[in-house]
């Protein structure tokens, strides 16, 4: 007759892994949908172009360093009857507010392009809240009217940008035709041919004040618009506030 001697100890140890192994397929199982969904995080995507009825565009000018040029771009866009939307970095409007008014003044959007003019991305929700709050104020303290409308600086964004901004009540904005009129070497040409080339119903036009040639190719860009048949809108105005998704191509569609 055999004796076979089994060491108390290894058991105690594979009945310790065992109850291991049952405790996590347990947890697997019944949490499956929280595991899929923390690596499946829906993507937040800013507001691009419009699906709008009419044939019109936004123009948007980013504000955020020399300021010479805001009378001339003014005055094209009164001649031409267009309303436009200013995205206005904070410590610029606090160098120039008299600036700032002439814009508010004139009908245009005011809207919020950060305080610093940092990387969105690289700030955490809380640093990226008091951006766009301090923003806010100085924005309102001039023109006295609250504020909507919120462009990252450098179009750059993550998930907390996009939804911090939604939880403070503003429409992160981006843009579908870029003019590069900041790009050093750029033509006059070159950045009509971007916007008249790229441009469709609803889109979002990029241009930035402070540029060699935006104030001067402004009144030629928008008679061409006209030729071409498109109006003109600014974002506020534009964008839908209800009912409606934003889809792949960050284009804001009303839902079916």
């Amino acid at each position: 007759m055999k004796f076979y001697v089994v060491k108390v100890n290894n058991l105690i140890k594979y009945a310790f892994l065992a109850v291991i192994v049952l405790a996590v397929s347990f947890f697997v199982y019944f949490s499956r949908e929280d595991v899929v969904g923390a690596f499946q995080q829906k993507r937040e995507i800013p507001i691009y172009s419009v699906d709008y009825p009419e044939k019109k565009v936004a123009l948007t000018f980013d504000c955020a360093w020399g300021s010479e040029d805001i009378p001339d771009i003014l005055n094209t866009l009164r001649e031409h009857d267009v309303k436009a939307t200013f995205f206005i970095i904070g410590v610029w409007a606090e160098k120039n507010p008299d600036e700032v008014k002439m814009i508010a003044d004139e009908g245009h959007d005011v809207a919020n392009h950060s305080y610093s003019h940092y990387k969105m991305s690289s700030l955490n929700s809380s640093a990226i809240k008091s951006e766009i709050l301090k923003c806010d104020r100085v924005l309102k303290k001039i023109t006295g009217k609250d504020v909507e409308l919120f462009r990252p600086p450098y179009g750059d964004y993550n998930n907390d940008v996009v939804r911090t901004a939604r939880e403070l009540n503003h429409y992160t904005i981006q843009w579908d035709v870029d003019s590069l009129d900041w790009k050093p070497g750029i033509t006059a040409e070159e950045i009509k041919n971007r916007v008249l080339k790229n441009v469709n119903k609803g889109s979002i036009i990029l241009f930035h004040n402070d540029t060699k040639h935006t104030a001067k190719i402004l009144p030629e860009i928008i008679t061409s618009l006209k030729q071409k048949g498109y109006g003109f809108i600014p974002v506020s105005q534009m964008i839908m506030r209800e009912n409606y998704e934003i889809d792949y191509r960050g284009r804001q569609i009303k839902k079916q």
